[in-house]
């Protein structure tokens, strides 16, 4: 059964109602959308742990870092699943990125 949910990418919540945080985007989806919002969410925090240990090693250039990458793989993901699961307004932001042109 599908359910309204409220998506935060910045925060990296999904909220059964919209006064519970700031949100970005209003889906339409069943629990199984919701978990994988979730499961990539997570996801990117274990990225983000890796390339935090990763920035002290002086010896690994940024823009060769392929865990940079992941996030940005990751980010595409949930920005395709706002679009597949949004309203009109999602879907026109999400073919608005770069990541869609």
């Amino acid at each position: 059964m599908k359910n309204k949910l409220y998506v935060s990418i910045l925060h990296r919540q999904v909220y059964p109602a919209p006064n519970l945080a700031p949100w970005e985007f209003a889906i339409e989806a069943d629990g199984r959308v919701e978990e994988a919002f979730s499961r990539l969410f997570s996801q990117i925090s274990d990225v983000e742990l890796t390339n935090f240990v990763r920035s002290h090693l002086p010896f690994v250039p940024y823009h060769l870092d392929k865990e940079n990458h992941q996030i940005d793989l990751r980010t595409m993901k949930l920005y395709a699943l706002v679009h597949e699961f949004g309203d009109e307004e999602s879907k026109k932001f999400v073919e608005s990125l770069p990541y869609f042109r």
